[in-house]
C-alpha cells in the first residue's frame, strides 16, 4: 500500500517590526526537522498598523499559532480572545494559540528565563536583585514571583516604571517587590542571590558596553544572569565570571521560550539542545548572530 503524501504543513511563524535580525525562525525549525514535525516557521515584518491584517490572515491559512515581538506584545493583547494568568499580569503577549478560531495570549518569556535559571539554582527562597523594568524585567519577575522567590528589588533609572513594576508584584503574588533607583556604581546588597540584568546594555553592536555596578559588591555565591543572547557573552556576565560568580547567558532563556512556544502550539516538548546549538552556530558564522 502506497504512503499517502502530505504537502501541507502546519504553519506558525512570528509578527515582528523589524524582523530581519529575529533569529527565532532558525531555532524553532531546527526542532521541527530533528523532531520530524511536518511544520514550518515563518518570519514575517508586521508592525502595529497591519497586525490585525496579519492576525486574520494567520487564522484563514489555518495557523496554529504565532509569535509577537516588538512592537507588537502589547499591540496584540486586544485581539485576543483569552489571556493565560501571567500574561494577564504582565500586560503583555509574546505567544499566540489559535484553536478553534479563538486566540488564546501567552506569555513564556518569563518562563523561559525560569527554565534556564533553574539548570544552576532552585529560585525559590531567594533574594532577587533585576536591573530594569521593560517587557523582559517584566516578565522575569512576574515568573519569579510564581516560582517563590523571597523578595524582588528593581532598580531602574525612571522611578515611575521601576515603582510600578514593584507594585504590580505586590499587588498580584506573594513575593515582597521593592523599587531601588539605578544610580551609576550601584552597590549590591550582601544577602542578594540572584543578580538579573534584563536591560538592553551589552546588547549587539553596543558590545563594550557594561552595567554601570560596583563590582566590588558581587560576592562568588550570587548567580548572575544576562537576557542579552547576542551576544552570549556579555561584557558583564564576564566581569561576573572573573570574581568567580556562576553565570547564565540570554541564550537560554530565549532558548526555553521557544520550547514552550512549540509545546503550547503541539503538545510536544522538543529538545532545547538542538535549538540552542543552531543559535550558536549562527554565532559562530556571523558578527551580529
Amino acid at each position: 500500500m502506497s504512503k499517502i503524501l502530505n504537502f501541507l504543513p502546519k504553519l506558525t511563524g512570528s509578527f515582528a517590526l523589524p524582523a530581519s535580525e529575529n533569529p527565532t525562525i532558525e531555532m524553532v525549525e531546527a526542532a521541527y526537522r530533528h523532531h520530524k514535525m511536518h511544520m514550518r516557521y515563518i518570519n514575517v515584518e508586521v508592525g502595529p498598523d497591519n497586525l490585525a491584517k496579519a492576525i486574520e490572515g494567520a487564522i484563514a491559512m489555518g495557523w496554529v499559532g504565532f509569535n509577537c515581538s516588538i512592537p507588537n506584545k502589547i499591540e496584540v493583547i486586544q485581539y485576543i480572545d483569552r489571556l493565560a494568568k501571567s500574561a494577564e499580569i504582565i500586560g503583555a503577549v509574546n505567544c499566540v494559540v489559535i484553536k478553534e478560531n479563538e486566540l488564546i495570549g501567552e506569555n513564556t518569556d518569563g518562563k523561559g528565563f525560569i527554565k534556564s535559571l533553574e539548570t544552576i539554582v532552585n529560585p525559590k527562597g531567594k533574594n532577587a536583585v533585576v536591573f530594569g523594568a521593560g517587557g523582559a524585567s517584566r516578565a522575569i519577575c512576574v515568573e519569579l514571583a510564581f516560582s517563590g522567590v523571597k523578595k524582588i528589588t528593581v532598580v531602574n533609572r525612571s522611578k515611575k516604571k521601576g515603582a510600578d513594576l514593584a507594585e504590580l508584584v505586590n499587588k498580584n503574588t506573594k513575593t515582597k517587590a521593592l523599587f531601588t533607583e539605578f544610580v551609576d556604581q550601584f552597590s549590591l546588597d550582601p544577602k542578594t542571590d540572584l543578580v538579573i540584568n534584563a536591560t538592553s546594555i551589552g546588547l549587539f553592536p553596543d558590545v563594550d558596553t557594561d552595567l554601570p555596578i560596583n563590582y566590588n559588591t558581587l560576592t562568588k555565591h550570587m548567580i548572575v544572569a544576562d537576557v542579552i543572547p547576542n551576544p552570549p557573552k556579555t561584557k558583564f556576565l564576564k566581569n561576573c565570571s572573573a570574581i568567580g560568580c556562576q553565570t547564565i547567558d540570554g541564550l537560554g532563556m530565549l532558548v526555553n521560550q521557544g520550547v514552550a512556544c512549540i509545546e503550547l502550539w503541539t503538545g510536544i516538548k522538543v529538545d532545547e539542545s538542538v535549538m540552542r546549538s543552531r543559535l550558536e552556530e549562527i554565532t559562530l558564522k556571523s558578527r551580529n548572530w
